[in-house]
């Protein structure tokens, strides 16, 4: 946790000085409640703020924290297949805010273990010293998380993954406005690893589809393998893949989401099969569930179904899936940052070069890829922050 709090510390350091006093608070759509509940989790002074900031040697930034923060478990409504679900985030609200506040979405990575979503994992955040700077932030848990858990997870499922943002979002501004908490029109949406790719499909959604009543200032994704294409173009060509349990997480979503309830060892040779059946169930970190698989993609996956995905024409069902939730390039107006570390060892960098392509082919000249030289996907978030921080501040 220490590290996710630095990280915030470094956020705040740059944030504190973009509050616009002079923006205006607008006017909510009526026609449909998203909200549901708000039940309060804490508050923190400005003061315990500060301590935590001298705490980690950073005393500039402890002279500059304005606001104690309150947080919420936020339950809004949202869909699932096509179902009205509730579903969770966590809200930090500064306390006593004296002007229209922005509002910040931070998308977070894979979720393996289901008591690690933004609302059950317990303890700081983070996001307290970010909302101390005046900014109202927002962690979505994502469908299959908090109020949701019974749900697995709908992995890079660009709807749901969509969706579970844009609704806490209105969720969010109907929940302020009843506590006539202002708020202006600047959003920024911002995320790393799958935390990119939902990142990538909310903005696509909300600037494609004007119902919306939302529209974004500034975005930056990392390292989202926004093409799934070229994703599953890498898994057939190659036998290699550091960390399968990824690859079982997007098999056994798209199983679950779509309906296709195949047995695992449709999939997966049968041992592996069994490993995902007891250790897939959301109380098992990423790693403890690659130390019971394999990197060989030759000896992980059922050899007619490997040898089928390499097959033009079949497994289409589960191709057709993979290309409706690739994030297409579009012409997107969007000021738009992507990264990728060149040593990912997860999701090639390339995926995010033929993304920028994609965009670029589009007609769009407002997005750019700022490769991470030798960064591997573990190291390549924190350089990616310390890039994209002094560009949000400069659109503020």
């Amino acid at each position: 946790m220490s590290r996710v709090v630095k990280y915030f510390l470094l956020l705040v350091t740059s944030f504190l000085l973009a509050c616009d006093d002079e923006a205006s608070s607008i006017s909510l759509p009526e026609e449909k409640t998203y909200f549901v509940s708000a039940e309060e989790r804490s508050t923190v002074s400005a003061e315990a703020l500060k301590a935590l900031a001298i705490g980690f040697g950073q005393r500039d930034i402890a002279a500059l924290i304005q606001y104690g923060v309150k947080s919420y478990t936020l339950t809004y409504q949202t869909a699932y297949n096509g179902k009205t679900i509730q579903a969770s985030g966590l809200l930090m609200v500064p306390v006593g805010l004296t002007s229209p506040g922005p509002m910040v979405s931070l998308q977070h990575g894979t979720t393996f273990v289901k008591d690690d979503a933004p609302t059950t994992a317990g303890g700081y955040s983070g996001m307290e010293l970010f909302a101390a700077a005046g900014y109202i932030s927002l962690m979505p848990d994502f469908i299959g998380y908090g109020k949701s858990a019974e749900i697995f997870h709908p992995y890079y499922d660009e709807e749901h993954s969509a969706t579970a943002v844009i609704d806490m979002i209105k969720a969010a501004k109907q929940f302020l406005a009843k506590q006539k908490i202002q708020f202006n029109d600047k959003l920024f949406l911002a995320g790393y690893s799958e935390g990119g790719y939902v990142t990538l499909a909310a903005a696509h959604e909300i600037e494609n589809n004007p119902a919306h009543e939302l529209s974004i200032t500034a975005v930056a994704a990392g390292a989202g393998g926004y093409d799934l294409r070229e994703m599953l173009s890498g898994i057939t060509t190659n036998t290699y893949y550091a960390y399968p349990s990824y690859l079982a997480f997007v098999l056994m979503s798209y199983n679950n989401t779509y309906g296709w309830n195949m047995p695992l060892d449709y999939f997966f040779q049968k041992n592996y099969a069994d490993a995902l059946a007891t250790y897939m169930n959301g109380e098992y970190e990423g790693y403890t569930i690659n130390a019971e698989l394999t990197t060989d993609l030759t000896k992980l996956f059922n050899p007619d179904f490997y040898a089928r995905l390499k097959e033009p024409g079949l497994e289409q069902q589960l191709k057709d899936a993979i290309a409706e939730n690739s994030i297409d390039g579009w012409n997107t107006k969007i000021p738009m940052k992507l990264y990728h570390g060149t040593e990912d060892e997860i999701i090639p960098y390339k995926n995010s070069e033929v993304t920028l392509d994609n965009f670029k082919n589009a007609g769009s000249n407002s997005v750019t890829l700022t490769l991470i030289p030798n960064g591997t996907h573990g190291s390549s978030f924190m350089p990616m922050m310390q890039d994209f921080i002094p560009w949000f501040l400069s659109l503020k």
